[in-house]
């Protein structure tokens, strides 16, 4: 199966944040105001003064520090400063002298008089209706006691989604990535306290220069983040930014997921941080081979939980809350030639790999993987994989002195079943390979000739570039 990076639309580039809008404040309480105004007759007509809130002449008053002493009232230009309009209106004798603002006239067509005004009529006659009925009942205006059920206010139990999101989002942050084409954004999580962070290789891969990855935290705050290490076998970087006392989230045991589990994805898909996707785990040991340039062969768990652009290298969550895979690659429709978006098959690098590779970089710089020492025939056709029968590009079908040789395997072999489990296809077997580690043993099921047998190979050692 090919993964396509859900991070670009070119293969390399994320397509960016959608454009939005946003919608400006209003004060609590505020209506939006009309699009056009009432084309009618204001009910105060330019020039009369109206007639004021409340009856008291006209006396000094303090504008506040800055303004001086002004008259306020009918006529008076005082009001000027807080609205337009040739009116002001008179202030409370029992005010005290501040700056207090005054509320514009409003104007208000003829037509929306009348309206207001039947409204008005309709709601007195309801409100008083039922006002009496209730002062009759209970002696005072409040709501009857209808005995509703009322919410008990409790928390979120453990394993709930909001639960495992609340833990989990602060550990997630987001990549912007300056490359030769432009910028590019992925996700990442928190491995360790004292500031490094796993993402995907392709997220970073691209970087150019010693500042061109940035790390936007949970907080708001931009960090600049150095690459540690990156391996595109494995498609995993490690970056690092000058922080302490961050909370890491734990790397679970991958090997104990199942089909079915619930599982949480978090990251920032087309640049909006922060967010929570849910499903399960759909399938697991599905073979992908992701990137276009530099494959990556990943023995992936597949899941349902949405998966687009920008969540490349975020944390794949069980219900303890634990990262159980690094969301890295999605599935596209046949014909697609680029990421477009979930289609709700998304891959995730389990997490066990994910462990081993971090701690190689982080101490080394450097990963590796395991091989067996053969080269596979990618024009064969039928059951298992088969060995080349003869040299290849001046390498040889079975490298000398390697695990396989040792193992007793020869040119055209044909490889049934690694640990049991039916290999079809060469990258099956590649990347059940590549899920375990230099030094591991693993059982092939061989077929030479007409005879098969197991053999016990033990895994070399290969540096990743």
């Amino acid at each position: 199966m090919t993964g396509q990076d859900p991070d670009a639309t070119d293969g390399s580039q994320d397509p960016g944040a959608p454009e939005v809008t946003p919608t400006p404040a209003r004060p609590a309480g505020a209506f939006a105001p009309p699009t056009a105004e009432p084309a009618a007759t204001p009910v105060n007509e330019p020039g009369a003064a109206p007639e004021p809130l409340w009856p008291v002449p006209a006396a000094p008053y303090d504008a506040g520090e800055g303004h001086g002493p002004a008259t306020v009232g009918p006529g008076s230009t005082a009001g000027a400063a807080y609205g337009p309009g040739p009116y002001a209106l008179a202030a409370p004798a029992s005010r005290p002298t501040s700056d207090w603002p005054r509320p514009r006239a409003r104007r208000v067509s003829v037509g929306m008089t009348a309206g207001i005004a039947v409204l008005a009529l309709v709601a007195g006659a309801v409100g008083g209706v039922a006002a009496n009925r209730i002062a009759a009942e209970v002696g005072m205006y409040r709501p009857v006691d209808a005995a509703l059920p009322e919410s008990s206010a409790a928390t979120q139990p453990a394993g709930a989604i909001a639960t495992i999101a609340a833990e989990a989002i602060d550990s997630v942050v987001s990549l912007e990535v300056v490359g030769d084409d432009g910028v590019s954004t992925g996700s990442g999580v928190v491995i360790r306290a004292d500031g490094y962070i796993l993402t995907n290789n392709h997220v970073v891969a691209d970087a150019s220069g010693d500042d061109a990855v940035t790390v936007l935290m949970t907080d708001g705050s931009e960090l600049p983040a150095q690459v540690v290490g990156r391996t595109s076998d494995y498609d995993l970087a490690v970056v690092k930014i000058n922080a302490t006392d961050l909370t890491p989230l734990v790397l679970g045991d991958s090997d104990e997921v199942v089909v079915g589990d619930p599982v949480v994805a978090v990251g920032a898909p087309l640049g909006l941080e922060g967010t929570v996707t849910t499903g399960i785990v759909s399938a697991l040991h599905r073979p992908v081979a992701a990137g276009q340039t530099d494959t990556a062969f990943i023995d992936a768990i597949q899941t349902d939980a949405a998966i687009n652009p920008g969540n490349s290298g975020g944390p794949l969550v069980n219900g303890a809350g634990e990262v159980v895979g690094i969301n890295s690659a999605i599935a596209q429709p046949p014909g697609a030639l680029q990421a477009t978006g979930s289609i709700g098959l998304g891959f995730a690098i389990p997490s066990n790999q994910a462990r081993r590779t971090a701690e190689e970089l982080i101490e080394t710089g450097s990963a590796t993987y395991p091989v067996i020492g053969v080269l596979l025939d990618e024009r064969y056709s039928g059951e298992g994989v088969q060995v080349v029968s003869d040299p290849l590009e001046d390498q040889e079908a079975v490298v000398p002195d390697g695990p396989a040789d040792d193992a007793g395997i020869e040119p055209g072999d044909v490889i049934l079943a690694i640990d049991g489990r039916p290999v079809t296809r060469t990258d099956e077997l590649v990347v059940a390979i590549r899920a375990k580690a230099p030094g591991d043993e693993v059982t092939l099921q061989v077929r030479s000739g007409d005879e098969e047998s197991d053999v016990v190979v033990v895994l070399d050692e290969a540096v990743s570039e």
